[in-house]
């Protein structure tokens, strides 16, 4: 009877011809809308077509290293905070070989000046109504539905398609599986933005803000409009949001607040 059990030798004969490489997917604050971070490689077979920032990982580097590495030699930003979101490894997820990527997440709070690297043509922050991300690009731009307050924030599917707010023959397609992974990252942000105080991966907000600057967060990165009833009733009356003053400020909007953590 054969042994169905690999050998070594064949278990790394198998291994030699995948490729694992890390993807990073950064979002950051704009005036209007939530931008992610994409480059443009100037040589390969992705020549020419907008990606996220990444590659291969080496042999003596974490995931995290190469991640962080990847990013800096490509934009030359310098992230303190990358958070491993998934792994994708469909067998014709990239033409160029066999590999499995792992994608990390990170947000920044505004944009900064970013240097491509040598292998880049250009590298920008471009906003997510730019890009076509399918149930993403749709959900961003219909009303909430009328759900129960614990589960306002997270990312949905939409029943039906709205009007879109760009052409969409005027969105940028992303190479490889890279859409997939920005509608994944966005999905994990909403998440968070769901119950912040549990989930200490991004920060949003400084450790003290008003409810103005926390309605601008959501309403940025939703997409749409976000009532001070709504935060109240989501966040202060459960008691996710406390004062972070021992007394009440004279006006309403200037009240300091901060996330009670569990």
């Amino acid at each position: 009877m054969r042994n169905s059990v690999a050998s070594p030798q064949r278990r790394e004969r198998a291994a030699a011809h995948v490729t694992v490489t890390v993807d990073a997917v950064v979002f950051a604050m704009q005036a209007s809308d939530l931008a992610v971070l994409l480059v443009k490689p100037r040589h390969g077979l992705l020549k020419g077509q907008w990606r996220l920032p990444g590659g291969p990982l080496e042999a003596k580097e974490s995931l995290d290293e190469s991640a962080a590495r990847h990013l800096y030699a490509s934009t030359g930003l310098s992230h303190s905070r990358l958070v491993q979101l998934a792994a994708f490894g469909d067998p014709d997820r990239d033409p160029r070989s066999r590999t499995v990527s792992i994608a990390f997440v990170g947000y920044r709070g505004t944009e900064i000046a970013l240097c491509p690297g040598e292998d880049e043509a250009e590298a920008q922050w471009v906003p997510l109504r730019d890009l076509e991300l399918g149930e993403v690009t749709d959900q961003r731009s219909i009303p909430p539905p009328r759900v129960q307050p614990r589960g306002l924030f997270l990312a949905r599917p939409s029943a039906t398609r709205s009007k879109p707010t760009a052409a969409p023959s005027r969105r940028l397609h992303l190479a490889l599986d890279h859409e997939r992974m920005v509608r994944r990252a966005y999905r994990r942000l909403c998440h968070h933005l769901n119950d912040p105080p549990a989930d200490p991966a991004f920060d949003l907000l400084p450790p003290r803000f008003t409810l103005a600057e926390l309605r601008r967060i959501y309403e940025v990165v939703l997409g749409r409009s976000v009532t001070p009833r709504t935060l109240r009733t989501h966040f202060i009356d459960r008691g996710l949001l406390v004062a972070a003053t021992k007394s009440a400020a004279s006006k309403p909007a200037a009240q300091l607040y901060r996330w009670q953590r569990r």
